[in-house]
């Protein structure tokens, strides 16, 4: 019979036979079962190296300390997402590190900052990416989440194939130099592109559970139509870059207030751009196509609300307009409601 109090050797044994034997079952064997038991879903793809190095920046700069990546079935959440998470969204981010390290949990346990589950897509800008990770408040006007300047660095001499983050020169320390993203910044931008929920085969998706007491209400823009309420989908959509009151922000995103291309009769110009994206200027950041994001009738509310508020006058826009748009710019994407 052991005797623990005099045989330490067996003491030291048998407790790091216990110490193993403990981590195998609550530790080891669920993580192998968990990543052996969820198959990615059909339009998921694998990161690619610099996407996996990404995800070693976000964890290792703590993002997951403010940010969460689970999207709950509770109708509140559906800003955050088109559904609710599911253990397939996790397969290829949950892989190992490596043969040593286990991948961590990017759940996160508080939303400090915004869910970013879907940033790709809200987000699917490189430029503004960047610019909101050397200074947030660029971007987000009352933004509490610091500065990664660590990630960038100022320099009169970029090399010719470095990535310039387009910063207003009145942001700048010194007007001469430029804000370059190193290959830390550019990895983690890489990754945070990544995180779109991927679609859903056949009629299996999970659905929110209604909030109860809500509201059916809806609040029409200035053309007293029946499109959605699209200041709120400005905001959800358009402001990050363009700003709350669309002012946009001095040599990255232009102003809508009072733009010639908003206030014009004609919306095509307009529409021309919401889907098939801008990238003509190079004193601004490049505007992504929505044409994939947005449907007709949002696109119209968006168009709707900018036309007609933030000092500009307008007409109103309606789906026909934006559908006959899109049958020009992205005919594959017509489908869209």
């Amino acid at each position: 019979m052991l005797n623990f109090h005099k045989d330490h050797q067996n003491l030291v044994n048998v407790a790091l036979l216990v110490f193993v034997l403990l981590s195998m079952g609550v530790a080891v064997i669920p993580a192998n079962e968990l990543a052996s038991s969820n198959a990615p879903l059909p339009t998921m793809v694998p990161l690619t190296p610099s996407e996996r190095r990404g995800l070693e920046v976000y964890v290792s700069e703590g993002c997951a300390a403010c940010h969460t990546q689970q999207v709950r079935n509770i109708e509140m959440d559906k800003v955050w997402g088109d559904r609710p998470s599911i253990p397939s969204d996790y397969h290829y981010s949950k892989q190992r590190l490596d043969v040593w390290r286990q991948s961590p949990s990017l759940l996160g346990s508080e939303r400090t900052g915004p869910d970013l589950t879907n940033i790709g897509k809200r987000q699917p800008g490189v430029q503004w990416h960047l610019l909101h990770l050397y200074d947030p408040r660029m971007v987000v006007q009352g933004s509490i989440m610091p500065r990664y300047t660590w990630l960038f660095e100022e320099t009169a001499t970029p090399e010719a194939d470095a990535v310039v983050v387009p910063v207003p020169k009145d942001r700048l320390r010194d007007s001469s130099l430029v804000v370059v993203a190193d290959q830390r910044a550019q990895d983690l931008v890489a990754y945070l592109l990544t995180l779109k929920q991927a679609d859903m085969p056949g009629a299996g998706e999970p659905v929110f559970l209604p909030s109860p007491g809500r509201r059916a209400d809806t609040k029409e823009d200035a053309a007293g139509s029946d499109l959605p309420d699209g200041g709120a989908l400005y905001v959800q959509t358009c402001s990050a870059c363009h700003g709350a009151e669309a002012k946009g922000l001095p040599g990255a995103f232009p102003a809508l207030a009072g733009s010639p291309v908003v206030n014009d009769q004609d919306p095509t110009l307009m529409l021309t751009i919401i889907l098939g994206g801008y990238d003509a200027r190079p004193e601004f950041g490049v505007m992504p196509p929505q044409a994939t994001q947005l449907t007709d009738t949002e696109i119209a509310a968006i168009a709707t609300h900018v036309r007609s508020n933030f000092g500009n006058d307008a007409p109103a826009t309606d789906p026909d307009a934006v559908k006959a748009v899109r049958s020009t710019v992205a005919p594959e994407t017509a489908l869209m409601p």
